[in-house]
């Protein structure tokens, strides 16, 4: 058979050699050009569709699992567009805060030493110490320039990444959340709620890192196991002058922190546990140091625990915190916040009836716990305290996340956003404020109810570090230099942002700072979190461009990952209600993590995560964006997914082959407006196709709507195999025109119409790709073509499983010429199909269609067989020279 030379329309303009190399840059710097992706801020409300998009952490280096979870926001960022909305869809750069610092430490081999005055020509080491006692020091400012010119740099950096891998952002709607707007926007949301009540104050215990020498927040925690010891303890009861009385039996506690024994304020045991209720009220004396304290009932005591009763200090832990505010018990603090034992012999230990206490602490003074807890083990060995030989253990031990030491429990000032922690009906609120939400997945909400239900105290937002947020406050200073917490100075709001160590207060000057009856700043900052969760204020214009901030919050969308819903979903939730009494977006889409092939998270700290710019790249050993992106949309949201090199490559696979079958449509003469002109379409193997293609759309309109991309691209995938590997086979004679001008026209115009309606399913999923395809034949931008629907994408009637009968009919035929070993070119000469009747049917349709594709010039049609049993008996291949 011969075909008609290939034949284009004037206005399709095809490339000699489609290739995916280049596309990347080509129109990354178009869509830059012509604001496809602009935010047109006069836009009511109703038609906006505003996202609150993650700031990651600008501290080092992005990895896959950010290129991960973006792409899976920008699908639904692009989806949104492609459905008419006015998409607002900002990115930050989170660069406040101790990742920063860390980097930044090890980066120059720089330490901060807020003593030293400013120097403005410092330079850092041209080559940081390896040791970390070798940084050199600098002064606060110093430091916090060098905060800022790092992470400038790392951002660059990132915004390229986020650009290769075709994020649809608008890059004029970016900020910093160390920017001049984030800290007055942080600064002013807190004084809201301080003048709110809702921010406050307090000298209390709380958790400690001792290496980076700040407090942290409940939501900061993780344990981590730990080896241990158990030590069996002996507390006799308290003699009439004070004294222990040896000849009575002792009580017997349990503890792996030993050396908090000179920190001990009570013995606790359940109320109901009978072995102890004759000691309640009663008085014991701690071992070593002879300090008398009581015997105390309640309900957090395990009577199944060790021996039943524990020891209680300040502080061991979060448990000994609400036993002795619980019970008002008095303070015995002695870990101070390098995490050593205090220095100075403790009041109450000095004061001891036991005369040799002060000698026997001295003996611990100023050692590490750590330390010391194997030295007073030692000494409780001496002094027959210590029951037998300390129990190895293995128990989980509070760290900060970021940290490498166990935290300690310190009493300091801090600063606190009130959480619903201590308080029954702000809890109930923010759980409310949840159910408000709609949540990808939907059992994600549990997490977050679970999270709030736990809370034992409120939000702890200050942080004793330098690169940060500073609070905004003052101190008047009394006639002895004590600072009046009470009754801070508050900055005018024009003056935002401030920094207090900086700035003087109103009615003060410069002289009179840290004297007495002067004033002082507040040294600290505020956390990360206490600014992060203000991104939809700050990117949004709250306090500052209200006609805009109108427009987009509440925010739609919240995308996140799983694992920072008890920080930075919830912390986001309450500034909402207490600064604007709403929640501040309407859904939240949490993406799963990234597990390398041992199912292990990856993760920087873990030193298993994959660089993103070798996989991102266009050719060898890189797979391109739009490969990359389809790994992305393959996973729903929710859902941990495997690093699988094996989908990017049948991502790319897909992308190449969404070019070639593309420019084989075009060649033959299809342009643009054949699409859709279905009163052309005359074919039943047409109709077919169309009619799977509405069905095809139908479904993912449904899924998209459910935010269920995953579901969209196997679905639009399936189709589009069909259509390549089947229609678009069994059709290529007629769409040469071998069948003559009318049947021609009908393949061109289903052609088309397929066409044009997949480059739009797949264009938020493979937005390179989708758009080199579009400008070959259509006008302006695929992102900004309709998102196809059911009732824009009509079918003609055709009989179901029309295509796939033919489909299968045509792989029975080519199998029969790979069993004989010869050319799928070689004609049949002759043959008998016996398949069911709904398949004899189908290829009588199609017979035209199905025979050249088939290369088959005459068979015997019967109508037999199993259900979907098709035989081809009975076949005579031609000679070479009947096949010439």
């Amino acid at each position: 058979m011969t075909q008609p030379a290939s034949r284009t329309h004037d206005t399709v303009h095809l490339p000699d050699r489609p290739a995916l190399e280049g596309l990347q840059e080509k129109w990354d710097r178009k869509w830059g050009e012509s604001d496809v992706y602009a935010f047109d801020r006069s836009t009511d409300r109703g038609a906006v569709y505003s996202i609150d998009t993650p700031p990651p952490t600008a501290s080092g280096s992005l990895h896959v699992g950010h290129v991960f979870s973006y792409t899976q926001t920008d699908i639904i960022a692009r989806y949104q567009r492609m459905t008419g909305m006015n998409v607002f869809y900002p990115l930050g750069w989170d660069d406040n805060g101790l990742p920063t610092e860390r980097r930044v430490q090890n980066y120059y081999g720089v330490r901060c030493e807020p003593s030293l005055a400013y120097e403005p020509d410092f330079r850092p080491p041209a080559k940081a110490p390896r040791n970390a006692r070798d940084f050199v020091p600098v002064s606060r400012q110093n430091f916090i320039e060098l905060c800022e010119q790092l992470s400038a740099e790392d951002e660059k950096v990132f915004e390229d990444l986020f650009r290769n891998v075709g994020l649809s952002v608008d890059w004029k709607y970016t900020y910093r959340t160390i920017d001049d707007t984030s800290r007055a926007v942080s600064q002013r949301a807190f004084l809201a709620d301080l003048a709110g009540g809702h921010a406050y104050s307090a000298d209390a215990p709380t958790m400690w890192d001792v290496t980076f020498g700040t407090a942290v927040a409940q939501a900061e925690l993780e344990d981590r196991e730990r080896e241990g010891a158990y030590h069996k303890v002996t507390f006799f009861p308290a003699a009439a002058d004070g004294t222990a009385d040896t000849s009575v039996e002792p009580i017997v506690i349990v503890t792996s922190r030993p050396e908090l024994i000179p920190a001990v304020v009570a013995l606790v045991a359940h109320p109901d546990d009978e072995r102890y209720q004759p000691y309640f009220g009663t008085r014991v004396v701690s071992p070593l140091f002879g300090v008398s304290i009581e015997v105390r009932a309640h309900e957090l005591a395990k009577s199944d625990k060790g021996t039943g009763i524990a020891m209680v200090c300040t502080f061991g832990d979060l448990t000994d915190v609400t036993w002795w505010r619980e019970l008002e018990l008095p303070t015995r603090a002695v870990v101070t916040r390098d995490g050593r034992l205090s220095r100075e012999t403790p009041e109450w230990v000095a004061n001891s009836p036991k005369p040799d206490a002060a000698e026997l602490y001295q003996q611990l003074a100023g050692k590490t716990t750590f330390t010391a807890r194997k030295d007073i083990a030692e000494l409780l060995s001496e002094s027959g305290d210590l029951l037998g030989e300390p129990e190895p253990i293995t128990h989980p031990v509070p760290f900060y996340e970021k940290g490498d030491k166990p935290l300690e429990v310190v009493t300091s000032r801090q600063w606190y956003i009130r959480n619903g922690g201590r308080s029954r009906e702000l809890r109930d609120q923010l759980i409310a404020r949840g159910r408000e939400l709609t949540w990808y997945p939907a059992f994600m909400r549990s997490r977050y109810e679970n999270w709030v239900e736990g809370l034992n105290g409120d939000w702890l937002v200050s942080r004793q570090r330098y690169f940060g947020v500073p609070i905004p406050l003052w101190y008047r200073l009394d006639a002895d230099g004590n600072p009046d917490y009470e009754d801070p100075l508050v900055p005018d709001d024009s003056l935002l942002p401030i920094d207090p160590q900086a700035q003087t207060p109103a009615g003060f000057s410069p002289e009179q700072r840290d004297r007495p009856d002067g004033f002082t700043g507040d040294p600290d900052v505020f956390d990360t979190w206490a600014t992060s969760s203000l991104t939809p204020q700050i990117v949004g214009g709250w306090s500052r461009d209200e006609d805009l901030f109108a427009r987009v919050f509440p925010f739609d969308l919240r995308p996140q990952g799983h694992d920072i819903i008890r920080t930075w979903l919830f912390s986001t939730v309450v500034r909402a209600n207490s600064l604007n009494d709403s929640v501040p977006w309407t859904a939240a889409a949490l993406s799963g993590w990234i597990l390398d092939p041992d199912r292990k998270k990856m993760s920087k700290s873990k030193g298993n995560v994959v660089v993103p710019s070798d996989i991102l790249a266009e050719s060898k050993p890189g797979f391109g964006p739009d490969a990359v992106r389809y790994w992305a949309a393959s996973a729903k949201f929710g859902a941990d997914t495997a690093y699988d090199v094996s989908q990017m490559q049948i991502g790319r696979r897909l992308a190449m082959k969404l070019l070639n079958a593309s420019k084989f449509a075009l060649a033959q003469g299809v342009h643009a407006e054949l699409a859709g002109r279905l009163d052309q379409v005359s074919a039943p193997l047409d109709r077919a196709l169309l009619a799977s293609l509405q069905s095809t759309v139908s479904a993912c309109e449904q899924y998209m709507a459910d935010y269920d991309y995953a579901h969209t691209l196997r679905t639009a995938e399936t189709f589009f195999w069909e259509f390549t590997d089947d229609y678009v086979e069994l059709v290529k004679d007629r769409s040469y025109g071998a069948q003559g001008q009318e049947a021609q026209l009908s393949a061109h115009v289903t052609l088309a119409t397929a066409l044009e309606v997949l480059l739009r399913l797949f264009a938020p999923i493979m937005p390179f790709v989708t758009e080199e395809v579009w400008s070959w034949w259509q006008s302006g931008s695929v992102h900004r073509a309709a998102w196809p629907t059911a009732e824009a994408t009509p079918a003609p009637e055709a009989p179901a499983d029309m295509l796939a009968d033919v489909a299968s009919v045509l792989g029975e035929v080519r199998r029969s010429k790979t069993e004989a070993k010869i050319s799928q070119k070689t004609e049949i000469a002759s043959a008998v199909l016996t398949a069911p009747g709904r398949v004899i049917a189908a290829v009588r349709e199609a017979e035209g269609d199905l025979r050249a594709a088939g290369r088959v010039r005459d068979w015997e049609l019967r109508t037999g067989g199993d259900e979907d049993g098709i035989v081809l008996s009975a076949v005579e291949f031609a000679t070479a020279e009947q096949n010439q």
